[in-house]
């Protein structure tokens, strides 16, 4: 099955349906992130819920989220842009112990001082665009339930939503209501539909959300309903690392300073900060960093890990 985000709409326009299903990406991206289950579950459920959401951006550029707080993880952060590319990873506290039954509290918010950011940041395409953050407390027991507080609270929009992620699959249902004219027989036959999609998606068990083809869980729960299907939108994996880049920030380093390194470790060994991608340098790869300027000495604010 492809990596793919599919859209619905009511016939009466009142609400919007998406299904999010992803295998491929999240498998690529998790490859070099050595993260504990209960973590990757959780970062898996915010990437789901990322997709979701960034599909119905009107700008070019990206939607962002974080989560974080006091616990034994520090930080969530999903990016994913209007093209539905998406990188996400997890910043762990120092001998973190964490179960594999750890709840979001548990794992971010355990004093009460959790947060939930979301970042609109347009792209340099949009000139005359600002980015936007919002910050407001980590509520609910999960992912899905800070989301859709953050979205009745912060844009006046009534959302559902259901995630599920494992190591192999990430999977999200997502029901949000469209604006209408309040006051007419229209809109009271729109708010008749939405109250009608939530009471049919609420009858989704966990096992049929991560099991099913989305195609055959929208026809299981909206069978009796007229749909608008909209064409899919495929779903990959983009972390913007690469042994160009790193090698650029060696020779930003300096020479010297990376002599040093390699006398005490032979080789030069750097982590991608964000998606955990390894990349090596020996003596031969980084004296052909200074060929064409020996003495370069410049420092940079990198981190080597």
């Amino acid at each position: 099955m492809n990596d793919e985000l599919k859209k619905y709409l009511f016939a009466d326009r009142s609400t919007r349906v998406q299904t999010v299903y992803v295998e491929e990406a999240w498998k690529t991206g998790m490859e070099h992130q050595d993260l504990p289950v209960a973590v990757r579950t959780l970062l898996g459920e915010l990437t789901a819920a990322a997709i979701l959401l960034a599909s119905n951006l009107k700008f070019d550029g990206s939607l962002v989220l974080q989560v974080q707080g006091d616990g034994p993880v520090a930080l969530l952060v999903v990016e994913c842009t209007d093209e539905l590319n998406i990188r996400a990873t997890a910043s762990l506290r120092e001998d973190a112990v964490i179960t594999d039954q750890a709840t979001m509290q548990d794992l971010i918010n355990q004093t009460g001082q959790g947060r939930f950011i979301v970042v609109l940041d347009p792209s340099a395409h949009n000139p005359h665009m600002q980015p936007y953050q919002g910050i407001v407390p980590l509520t609910g027991e999960s992912i899905a339930q800070a989301l859709e507080d953050y979205m009745l609270h912060s844009e006046q929009l009534d959302t559902r939503i259901w995630l599920n992620a494992s190591d192999h699959r990430l999977v999200g249902l997502l029901l949000q209501k469209l604006p209408g004219q309040g006051g007419t027989p229209a809109e009271a036959n729109v708010e008749q539909s939405w109250e009608r999609a939530q009471h049919l998606a609420a009858t989704i068990q966990p096992e049929e959300l991560r099991d099913l083809h989305p195609q055959t869980l929208i026809h299981r729960l909206f069978w009796e309903e007229e749909l608008l299907e909209l064409e899919g939108l495929s779903i990959q994996w983009h972390c913007p690392c690469s042994r160009e880049k790193v090698a650029n920030m060696l020779h930003m380093l300096g020479k010297a300073e990376v002599e040093d390194i390699l006398r005490e470790r032979d080789v030069v060994e750097i982590s991608c900060n964000f998606c955990g991608k390894p990349y090596q340098f020996d003596p031969v790869d980084c004296a052909s960093l200074f060929i064409d300027n020996p003495d370069s000495l410049q420092s940079g604010d990198n981190t080597l890990h």
